[in-house]
């Protein structure tokens, strides 16, 4: 009974090695990979989020005339927070969507109330307001990292429910899982726009 039980162990030791050999964990693995990259993006994104109120009162304090776009940038960060995501989201086409529209509206308004900023020097000697920029700036970039480390997330995790041998434990043993949604490219969402432009000229006298 004994050697008996030892030859059983030492096969089911063998078919446990086969079967990570054969890749049954890798998509377990990489569907862990895939939501710590989400994660990421929300932190920095969240990041910019927390900026943004500094951000605009400071702005306010020396161009208040721009209201429009104060406005805009504020209306922007009230809709991108009110987008509830989790890791569901991540395999949610629609959801993902809404996601992402919303933070590139965002980016695109952010901007419009920078490029704004170039036509008031007091504003850009402002301590606090060139603070506030470069943290911006900072998160900008790192929100764009955060994307790109996530869609190679993503790519490895879908390439593995497509091929062989891992997209048969996907349609089996891993039947819960779902292909990911990555973010499209959208030149200049995923960082600050440098824009700058001189005052028009006056228009001559009639």
């Amino acid at each position: 009974m004994r050697w008996s039980n030892l030859v059983r162990a030492a096969v089911l030791g063998l078919g446990l090695t086969a079967l990570a050999g054969c890749g049954i964990n890798s998509i377990p693995a990489q569907d862990e990979q895939v939501k710590a990259a989400w994660g990421e993006v929300q932190n920095q994104y969240q990041r910019r989020a927390d900026l943004i109120p500094n951000l605009v009162s400071t702005v306010q304090g020396y161009a208040n005339q721009e209201r429009d776009v104060l406005v805009a940038v504020t209306e922007a960060r009230a809709s991108a927070t009110q987008v509830q995501v989790d890791a569901s989201t991540i395999t949610d086409p629609e959801q993902f969507a809404r996601f992402q529209a919303a933070q590139n509206e965002l980016s695109g308004v952010l901007g419009r109330l920078l490029a704004i900023t170039e036509n008031y020097p007091q504003l850009q000697s402002n301590q606090n307001f060139l603070a506030l920029q470069s943290q911006l700036e900072g998160t900008e970039n790192r929100i764009s990292i955060a994307r790109r480390d996530y869609n190679e997330a993503v790519r490895v995790y879908n390439t593995s429910l497509r091929t062989f041998p891992t997209a048969i434990w996907a349609s089996t043993i891993h039947s819960w899982a779902r292909p990911a949604q990555s973010f499209s490219a959208t030149p200049g969402a995923e960082r600050v726009p440098e824009v700058k432009f001189d005052r028009p000229a006056d228009a001559p006298k009639q």
